[in-house]
């Protein structure tokens, strides 16, 4: 049985990617911080698929990744796939963000993934086996305007992700970002149907995306099927960023 780490498992995508990989032979260890009332439907949803726990963390918070990665270690003696999906965004422009925006950003998008696969990667390694995915945005490749700061986190994810997959190629260890493009949930849910619209325009798929369309590609790249494919930046946008 794989033990799957996913962080922020109560959002959209995240959610997604848990649905997509219940099955008996999977147990899911799903990270939250706030959203206990989403955790908990997802629980529900699916305790009859597959064994499967939630734990709140603040992801944030360096000593509290420490002991839950430690407590996690105790019960299931080892983590053989990390999903960072956990995620924020911020809408500002340049001469309007604060070192508060820059911390919040920051903090969550790239403190957490770093530190998270800190602490999981040593036993990775000692176990000469490990999938790394982190979640990342096509504005981490091409930039967004008004979303500076959130484009800047998302190119040190895709950063990070090649330094990674370099270092622990040789401990059998694969690590690829996801690079979403518009996708239908929460985190958009700010734009207007005429913004949607133009979006959909400009997108080759004539469609804006869905938390399966990252799920199915998150899935793959779990699968020995994509044992050779590490150090990879995978745009999920139907054509949007071309």
């Amino acid at each position: 049985m794989k033990n799957i780490l996913i962080t922020g498992a109560s959002g959209d995508i995240g959610s997604a990617i848990a649905r997509q990989l219940a099955n008996e032979n999977n147990r899911l260890i799903l990270v939250y911080n706030h959203s206990k009332k989403e955790i908990d439907s997802l629980l529900d949803e699916l305790m009859d698929r597959c064994e499967l726990i939630a734990y709140k963390c603040d992801l944030t918070d360096d000593d509290l990744i420490s002991a839950m990665v430690d407590d996690i270690i105790k019960k299931f003696k080892h983590i053989d796939c990390l999903i960072n999906c956990a995620g924020v965004s911020i809408i500002k422009q340049i001469q309007d963000i604060t070192i508060s925006d820059y911390n919040f950003i920051f903090d969550n998008n790239v403190k957490s993934t770093i530190m998270l696969t800190k602490y999981i990667s040593k036993y990775m390694i000692n176990a000469q086996f490990g999938r790394i995915i982190n979640i990342s945005s096509i504005w981490g490749k091409v930039g967004a305007s008004t979303e500076s700061l959130y484009s800047a986190s998302k190119g040190a994810v895709n950063s990070f992700t090649l330094a990674l997959a370099k270092e622990l190629g040789y401990s059998n260890i694969t690590v690829n970002a996801i690079c979403p493009g518009v996708i239908d949930g929460k985190m958009n849910g700010w734009l207007s149907e005429s913004e949607k619209s133009q979006i959909v325009e400009s997108t080759p798929m004539s469609r804006i995306g869905t938390p399966n369309d990252i799920a199915n590609v998150c899935q793959f790249l779990l699968d020995e099927k994509s044992s050779f494919i590490t150090g990879q930046i995978l745009s999920v946008d139907g054509g949007f960023s071309l």
